[in-house]
């Protein structure tokens, strides 16, 4: 067992009454591709949202190797070597595609800047199926062509651990199958990855394991095959008549 990348201790998130993450623990290995499942409202996003500093917690400690990273501002936390994508696709309107990748290249350092930084976006462009479209106004870009941009912004900081929150979300069948594939080359890249996704047949393709959350709390934490047959799982999803 590799030693743990990311250790999310006794998490807690309280917004006045309502608990939206309760006392959560689990770990994530370097190099590990892990699902972060479960029904909606269950506190996945808000749970994003704490790792990438969005949110402060309540309570709890995460620690990002030796470092702990809770309640740190999110430029630091991105400094420190996350970046996530957003389940609203979050790009800068105004801007063509590289310089959308440019912009995340702000958080990797002095041997990105200018030149560099302008090969690296391009490069980066290409690896997510974009080539030739570097120069494009994402405002004119289709809804999948606009998360490729998304994604390779967040690359661009070459981050220790990448957050998805639901990529695949929006796309068509045949979409769907790329961004499959696209998100497998990156892990299979050695890229640490926590995936929040609603698309099971990604989550059994993808996941070597699976962190289940409902209402606020962990219920399951295990393989994919595993999670997905667990009756306290499927109950979740579906209800007590269909466990």
């Amino acid at each position: 067992m590799k030693p743990a990348l990311l250790s999310v201790v006794r998490m807690r998130k309280a917004f006045g009454g309502l608990v939206a993450v309760n006392d959560v623990s689990f770990d994530v290995s370097e190099g590990e591709l892990i699902g972060l499942i479960g029904p909606n409202g269950s506190g996945k996003t808000t749970m994003l949202n704490l790792i990438s500093g969005a949110l402060r917690p309540t309570s709890g400690e995460i620690r990002l190797g030796r470092n702990q990273i809770s309640g740190l501002a999110p430029e630091r936390i991105a400094k420190e070597g996350i970046a996530r994508t957003f389940q609203l696709v979050r790009v800068l309107p105004s801007m063509t595609a590289i310089e959308n990748v440019i912009a995340g290249t702000a958080f990797v350092g002095d041997r990105t800047w200018g030149a560099r930084a302008h090969t690296l976006a391009g490069a980066l462009l290409e690896r997510v199926g974009l080539t030739g479209r570097e120069n494009a106004p994402v405002s004119t870009m289709t809804y999948i062509d606009q998360k490729r941009v998304e994604l390779a912004r967040a690359l661009a900081a070459d981050p220790r651990l990448l957050l998805l929150d639901e990529w695949l979300a929006g796309l068509n069948p045949s979409e769907l199958l790329i961004g499959i594939d696209l998100i497998g080359e990156i892990s299979r890249e050695g890229r640490t990855i926590i995936m929040v996704e609603h698309v099971m047949d990604a989550i059994r393709t993808l996941c070597s394991r699976c962190v289940v959350m409902s209402s606020g709390v962990k219920i399951a934490d295990g393989t994919a095959s595993n999670v997905l047959a667990d009756p306290d799982v499927i109950r979740a999803y579906l209800g007590d008549d269909d466990a």
